[in-house]
This record gives C-alpha cells, structure tokens and sequence, in this order.
C-alpha cells in the first residue's frame, strides 16, 4: 500500500483550471529519469480528477494499478494518490483530515488563489509519509488490526494453554468442577477417538 502524491486545489467553477494549492508527493519508488514526468503527470491528473468532481461529492478514479481519489468540499478539493491497495475508506478519510488541517492552517484564503502555489506545506509532507499505513488515517481499520490479533491469540488451543508437561486427563480426574458422569463421558470419548486416531 502506497500514496505516491496529495494534492490540495481550488475548484471554483468559474476557472477554467482548478488552481494547485499545495502538492506533495513521493516518487522515489520510479526511476530516477521518470520522476519529473510523473510528478509533472500527477499535477495534469490531479487537475483533471479535481475539475470532474463536483461540489461536496467524492470520486475514485482507476488508472492501471493506482487510484486517485477526490475529495470536493465546496471547491476546496484534496486529491490523493495511491496504489490498488490502499482502502477507499481509509483514502477519503486521509482527504478530510488534509482538507481540515489546510482549513484551520489557512482558513478562507484559499478563494483568493489566481494561480498555482510552489510555497511547501510541511502538513501534507508529513501527511504522506504518516498515512502511508492506511491504519493511521482510519481508527476504524486500526482497531479492526488490534481485534485480529486478539482473535489470533483466541484462538491456541487448550492444549498449549496448559502448562508444560500438564495433561488435560490429570486436570480431568482432578477437577472437582466435573461430576463423575461429566469424567466418565470424557474418558470413553477419548477412548472412543483414539480407536480412529491413524498413527
């Protein structure tokens, strides 16, 4: 799972070209030679994706193996790169959070944009190296992880719970929770499985 590039735009429709707020992205997983033209093909996506996605509407859109997904919240729009992979919940989850701290970090100055910042914005670098674990950017999965692992471990049999050299037969005859009959019909289903046991 892999974001290659965020991208926060304007989106007004009067303008012809959503206008490029703040961009960060990571190519460092292609070539060394192809890295210009794919940032200068994510700006040209970015800006396509971000111009189609009407107003207080979310969009994916799949390329080859990646998704672009966009986020359009009254004309101020985060569009995110990311590989197949990545889950769609988790991706839109990531754009408000960008769309929120943009907001609280620059409030409305964003209408006033005329033409494409190159100022960095540290939050969107530290953004795509942070939520490069799709965990981090929805609780929701990061619990949902946390439950499997406990369900892994729920999921050892009794006996390698027991301790070491223990035998659930000694247990058995010595548990004075078990009625004789419970102890009995334990001992004969034993006895009974072990005729069908192939050694």
């Amino acid at each position: 799972m892999k974001i290659t590039a965020l991208l926060v735009l304007k989106c007004a429709p009067e303008a012809s070209d959503p206008v490029i707020l703040s961009n960060a992205s990571d190519v460092s997983h292609f070539g060394y030679f192809q890295r210009s033209s794919v940032k200068e093909f994510v700006v040209f996506v970015g800006r396509t994706v971000a111009s189609r996605t009407p107003p207080s509407q979310r969009q994916s859109v799949q390329h080859e193996e990646y998704k672009v997904h966009a986020y359009n919240r009254n004309g101020l729009c985060a569009v995110g790169f990311m590989d197949d992979h990545y889950p769609v919940r988790s991706a839109f989850s990531l754009l408000n959070q960008v769309l929120d701290e943009y907001q609280k970090s620059f409030g409305e100055s964003w209408r006033s944009a005329k033409e494409d910042s190159n100022q960095p914005w540290p939050y969107l670098t530290e953004a795509l190296n942070k939520f490069q674990d799709p965990a981090e950017a929805d609780k929701l999965l990061k619990i949902q992880r946390e439950l499997d692992e406990t369900k892994i471990i729920l999921h050892k049999t009794i006996d390698s719970v027991l301790a070491r050299g223990e035998k659930l037969d000694s247990l058995v005859e010595k548990s004075s929770d078990l009625s004789m009959a419970s102890q009995m019909f334990y001992k004969q289903a034993k006895k009974t499985n072990s005729c069908c046991t192939i050694l």
